[in-house]
């Protein structure tokens, strides 16, 4: 297969230099005022809906089968559909789709009499990648003892870890088609049906988990995983078929166009896939390190991650949704919009994890006490867990600015292109498509020499620095390939106010801590505590002048104490 395949044969002109928001005359056109605060409201709801059932899953998961060789073996098992998540739904698939399909909806608009080139796209990518989604499912369910021995080599429990391997493998071909389902349709500024898979998959695995543990054990939640993985691909066919219909119908017989077409790259996908996948590798080290610790280590790291990510979360789905935003701007080559945009991101994100990473090293251990301390979770499994947390802590910030910069960086070379794109072949360019790749791999390289110098010693918070080190590596390398790129971050801007929600960071750590410690009971230090990081990260930011809390601070001011007649007639000009 060669690297450029003419796919699409439609007419297109140079990019556009007009803003990415103007509307166009075609079915989509770009989002009017307020969506982005609708579909944020919208994403926000159903992700935290589904992190509270993700979350109602691991709780459930450490009542019934608390810490122990049988959870490490599902926890091997789940690095399956832990590494096809990321690659095949939030993370590779979108990377590669969201920009396509922008492309695709940028040429409707400007030639609004030509063959629909979305369904053209559908046509010539959908296929395939079915094939190979079915391909890799059997191969890794053929090849999971194989797989199960280069994880955790020192497994005490390798069969129970290969039956629920395989059990997983099914989750390859569903996560694909969830992922490319949802790619198009927030591409077509839709977000309600995608923001909800995560709502259907938790459930499918609460439903399985519950009817099954007692005659299945824990191989009933390797089953539940396969069984939401389906519920969430079935979720979003109905949403994208009615999408595919509103486009203009594809005409099958017309005159030969003259032009340049759009091309199909599919070895695109080669360095978002090396991203992606070493990225993830920060997991297979904790997995093949941690199974040569004491039994329930994997565990407790588990516990601590999935914590820890829902801070994470909540900065990722800033991006999740001004995504596709910034896809079309590339596409219609308006680099300005989407740098400024690329660094409002930045910045939000930032605010949003900070926070969130303030509270959990304030409060680790009443949150992990009034979470999981029940049933087969006892005191111990508590506080080896809140020291993880606290220490993964430190890699949080990091891991938000990676998902926030690395959409654009790829919405740059996405799977499609137009035929008439000058630099598309430009050496220099295709070598830069592998930077984030090389730049993880240096991260997991720090990672892996961490890890192994501090784990003797200090066991999962050895791992847990590693994660920490590693991934903040990265981060710093691909803040400066975004740039090399050629989207014009201004770095001492976005450094500058990344430096002062820090500090504001830091100093509600403290506090929160200091605050919550003064109470035994866990949900009251975890209210103090909290109560106290928020209201010191909100007063520490607008002191130190980070917009990104002050502004919020103050439309929040406004609200409580709204201004009089004879105030508004004070302001100049009326303002």
């Amino acid at each position: 297969m060669t690297t450029d395949q003419p796919a699409l044969a439609s007419t297109l002109p140079a990019p556009r230099t007009a803003p990415a928001d103007e509307a166009g005359p075609g079915p989509d056109p770009a989002p009017r005022r307020g969506f982005l605060a609708r579909a944020f409201g919208i994403t926000a709801v159903l992700s935290a809906a589904g992190s509270g059932l993700g979350l109602l899953r691991d709780l459930l998961l450490a009542r019934l089968f608390g810490a122990n060789q049988g959870t490490d073996a599902f926890l091997v098992a789940w690095t399956v559909p832990e590494t096809a998540a990321p690659l095949l739904i939030e993370d590779a698939m979108s990377f590669l789709m969201v920009p396509a399909f922008a492309l695709a909806l940028v040429l409707r608009e400007e030639h609004p009499d030509a063959p629909d080139p979305v369904r053209q796209l559908v046509r010539a990518t959908l296929p395939w990648l079915l094939l190979a989604l079915t391909g890799l499912a059997l191969a890794t369910a053929v090849g999971a003892p194989q797989l199960v021995e280069l994880l955790a080599p020192g497994l005490a429990n390798p069969g129970l870890a290969v039956t629920c391997t395989r059990i997983t493998a099914i989750t390859v071909l569903p996560f694909g088609v969830a992922g490319y389902l949802a790619a198009a349709l927030r591409a077509h500024h839709r977000f309600t049906a995608p923001a909800g898979i995560y709502v259907a998959y938790n459930l499918g695995i609460l439903a399985v988990l519950l009817g099954g543990h007692a005659f299945l054990g824990v191989r009933s939640a390797a089953l539940g995983v396969a069984v939401g993985s389906v519920l969430m691909a079935a979720l979003l066919v109905g949403p994208f078929l009615r999408r595919l219909r509103a486009g203009r119908p594809l005409r099958r017989h017309r005159p030969r166009q003259a032009g340049q077409a759009l091309v199909l790259m599919p070895l695109a996908l080669l360095p978002v896939a090396a991203f992606t996948l070493t990225r993830q590798s920060q997991v297979f080290v904790e997995r093949y390190l941690g199974s040569a610790l004491p039994p329930g280590t994997i565990s407790h790291l588990n516990y601590a991650a999935k914590v820890s990510q829902l801070a994470m979360t909540a900065g990722i789905l800033i991006c999740t949704v001004t995504f596709p935003l910034v896809a079309r701007a590339l596409a219609a080559g308006d680099l300005t919009a989407a740098r400024d945009r690329v660094e409002k991101d930045l910045g939000q994100a930032a605010a949003v994890v900070l926070l969130g990473t303030a509270f959990l090293m304030a409060c680790a251990p009443s949150v992990v006490s009034l979470l999981f301390q029940r049933g087969a979770f006892g005191p111990q499994d508590t506080a080896a867990t809140a020291e993880v947390i606290r220490v993964y802590s430190f890699g949080l910030p990091a891991q938000a600015l990676i998902g926030v910069m690395i959409r654009p960086y790829f919405s740059l070379r996405p799977v499609v292109r137009r035929a008439d794109d000058p630099g598309t072949d430009d050496g220099g360019r295709r070598l830069l498509d592998w930077y984030p790749a090389a730049a993880m791999v240096l991260g997991l390289g720090v990672t892996v020499a961490v890890g192994l110098l501090a784990t003797p010693r200090f066991g999962a918070l050895g791992l847990a620095a590693g994660n920490a080190a590693g991934i903040t590596t990265a981060a710093a390398l691909l803040l400066r390939g975004l740039v090399l790129r050629g989207i014009p971050l201004r770095l001492r801007r976005v450094l500058g106010g990344h430096g002062r929600l820090l500090a504001a960071a830091a100093g509600a750590t403290l506090l929160g801590a200091a605050v919550g410690g003064l109470a035994a009971d866990p949900l009251l230090s975890t209210l103090l505590g909290g109560l106290t990081v928020a209201l010191a990260f909100a007063a520490l930011g607008t002191g130190l002048g980070a917009r990104e809390v002050r502004g919020p601070v103050l439309a929040v001011a406004r609200v409580l104490n709204p201004p009089t007649a004879a105030d508004e007639g004070k302001l100049p000009h009326g303002q």
